[in-house]
């Protein structure tokens, strides 16, 4: 038999405040009573004094007014007190805590009486014994490692916070808190029985056996590659003579011995040198490609000036076109003379009398010779355009001719560039392979001088083969699931005296989720998709009493205690009382009780073995709830901590 909680009782900072609160033992235990009361801190106050490695007790009067938490706890004759301090400062955990084995019956310490000697971890390992946990077990993990079973593991299974009382996404207790999924996986098994102690040790030992073999192969790998390949050795001292670090020599029967030999004198080769070049601050190729960038300017300016030329020339011949048939077409003015003003001639075409002809016939005679000048002009312009045209031909072809000069000067110097790059690239490449190969000497130096490993791989595979055919075929998962398979039966059950949704099929654990599922011909339910928070407790109560009726039945080292905070939250406001009670609140106050009543038959079934302690607003005035309360904080009348501490 694990143990169940005698007591609970809180030390004040001054001297003589005391506070203690005592629990029936295989009974149902109901605190009731309003809001900042200090109900909640029951259960962070066992969480803490369980060796927690952080403060779970929340911010607030109990924090504030409170310097020592204890517990009493009782398995069967014997009884165990334990203590810890408050933090000394901010919300950094007690490092040591007081285990004290006391008489059955016996009362809470005195302040003067503690002495916090345990470390945590020595802690935890005396509440482990206490509970009846097997720390010699070791359980493999998922994450590759393994673990030993400990009291806070144990806990997982009996708790329920406020918020994960009805909460349709966590079945157990922390869940939601990183790594903790995983360990109630990891854990379950043993818990529930199918983890037999000694096949167990077996298992463990098993499992670091082919991690050791992993390793061994590793080393042995890293080992084999840092050892040193002639190929390797003979590929370096081939890039040596391609790099003139080294004579040419045939190198494909050389020994690896002959190789390190040839790598060392390679080292200690000079490099290849680069032809010496003349200092000169005037480089010829920026010289050569300023002088294009000149040549190249003076030739579009001489093409622009040819052009324009050209254009002249083109536009004196049309003028000169135009001008001659203009002037054709005036000749025959001379046909015309000029009478006196009084005079009238006559035509000499049509014979007809033409008056006023002398001042017509002058004006056609000016535009005449005024014609005939600018013929003249042009005539006399035209030769000097063509010698202009002529003269910037010759010196576009002496610009072509300086332009591909320039061109075969830089083709020539480039050229020699290159060659130059050649031998400068060649000097790298020796660099480097020299480097490579003082990196491979060093390399071979040490390994050379670090210590060989043996290979251990046939000695480690025969104690694996050893191991498996002592644990033959893995029956652990087989009991898992036979302990499942009855456990659903129980969770069936209760779902249906709860009268919950999905309860007439088969209902079921599901350790891959952490969740209830229901099997409907619709297919898997699981809790999280099943409405209403009254299925959501419904299907917590009926898990974790289903596993507690299983741990009592046969004897697993779980405390045989369940704490839960406020179930009735789904049904009910905050501090409802049940007085006056409205028609439309009763079928919650009948659903509320009938989930009192599934708890109470519980306990009953379990002859006492088994203790549920819960934190409530409601106080419902029924048998099966008002005989059970144990403590009554009302209308300012009682709490955790006593009002005088605080006004004190």
């Amino acid at each position: 038999m694990t143990w169940q909680i005698k007591a609970l009782t809180v030390y004040g900072h001054q001297a003589g405040q005391v506070r203690t609160l005592d629990f029936e033992l295989g009974a149902l235990n109901i605190v009731t009573g309003d809001s900042r009361t200090g109900k909640t801190s029951i259960w962070t106050i066992t969480d803490y004094c369980m060796a927690s490695t952080d403060y779970p007790v929340g911010a607030g009067v109990v924090r504030d007014h409170v310097a020592v938490f204890a517990i009493q706890i009782v398995s069967g004759e014997r009884q165990l007190f334990v203590a810890r301090p408050a933090p000394s400062s901010g919300t950094t955990p007690a490092p040591r805590l007081c285990l004290v084995f006391q008489q059955p019956g016996a009362g809470p310490l005195g302040r003067d009486e503690m002495s916090f000697t345990f470390p945590v971890d020595a802690a935890r390992g005396i509440l482990a014994d206490f509970c009846g946990i097997n720390r010699t077990v070791r359980l493999p993990t998922t994450r590759g490692n393994t673990m030993s079973p400990s009291i806070r593991h144990a806990l997982f299974f009996c708790a329920q916070a406020q918020n994960e009382v009805a909460n349709p996404d966590l079945l157990f207790h922390s869940q939601g808190r990183e790594h903790h999924t995983q360990a109630i996986r990891d854990v379950f098994p043993y818990f529930l029985g199918a983890v037999d102690a000694e096949q167990a040790v077996l298992r463990a030992q098993l499992r670091q056996l082919r991690a050791d073999l992993r390793n061994h192969e590793r080393a042995l790998a890293q080992q084999e590659a840092a050892a040193p390949a002639p190929g390797q050795a003979r590929a370096l001292v081939r890039e040596a003579i391609e790099t003139s670090l080294l004579p040419q020599q045939p190198v494909d029967d050389l020994t690896l011995e002959d190789a390190f030999r040839l790598l060392t004198d390679a080292t200690r080769a000079p490099l290849p040198g680069v032809p010496d070049t003349p200092a000169d601050t005037d480089d010829p190729l920026v010289r050569l490609e300023q002088q294009r960038e000149q040549l190249r300017a003076d030739y579009q300016r001489s093409r622009a000036r040819l052009t324009d030329l050209r254009q002249s020339l083109n536009e004196r011949g049309d003028f000169l076109t135009h001008a001659l048939d203009q002037h054709e077409r005036l000749t025959s003015l001379n046909l015309l003379r000029i009478q006196d003003e009084t005079s009238t001639d006559q035509c000499p075409v049509c014979g007809n009398g033409v008056s006023s002809v002398n001042e017509v016939v002058s004006a056609l005679r000016a535009d005449l010779e005024h014609l005939d000048a600018n013929v003249v002009f042009v005539n006399d312009d035209t030769s000097q355009v063509q010698a202009l045209i002529a003269q910037e031909e010759e010196t576009q072809r002496g610009l072509r001719l300086a332009l591909n000069t320039n061109r075969d000067e830089r083709e020539a110097l480039e050229a020699g560039i290159r060659v130059a790059s050649r031998f400068r690239d060649s000097t790298l490449r020796a660099a480097s392979v020299k480097g490579r190969i003082s990196l491979f000497l060093e390399t071979t130096s040490r390994f050379t001088a670090a210590p060989r490993i043996a290979d251990q791989r046939n000695e480690l595979q025969a104690r694996i083969e050893e191991l498996e055919n002592t644990l033959g075929d893995d029956v652990q998962a087989d009991r898992v699931n036979s302990s499942l398979s009855l456990i659903n039966q129980k969770i069936s059950a209760k779902a249906r005296a709860l009268q919950l949704e999905h309860s007439q099929v088969p209902v079921r654990l599901d350790l891959r989720r952490l969740s209830v599922v229901a099997d409907t011909t619709a297919g898997p339910v699981p809790l999280n998709e099943m409405g209403g928070g009254e299925n959501w407790l419904g299907y917590h109560l009926a898990t974790l009493l289903s596993l507690h009726e299983w741990f009592t039945e046969h004897d697993r080292p779980v405390p045989r205690l369940l704490i839960l905070d406020q179930p009735s939250q789904v049904y009910f406001p905050a501090d409802y009382k049940g007085a006056g009670l409205e028609p439309a609140r009763e079928s919650d106050r009948i659903s509320l009780l009938r989930a009192y009543q599934v708890i109470a038959d519980t306990i009953t079934s379990l002859g006492g073995a088994f203790q549920v302690i819960v934190m409530e607003h409601a106080d419902l005035e029924h048998e099966v709830f008002s005989t059970a309360v144990t403590q009554r904080w009302r209308q300012g009348q009682g709490a955790l901590v006593p009002h005088d501490w605080i006004n004190a």
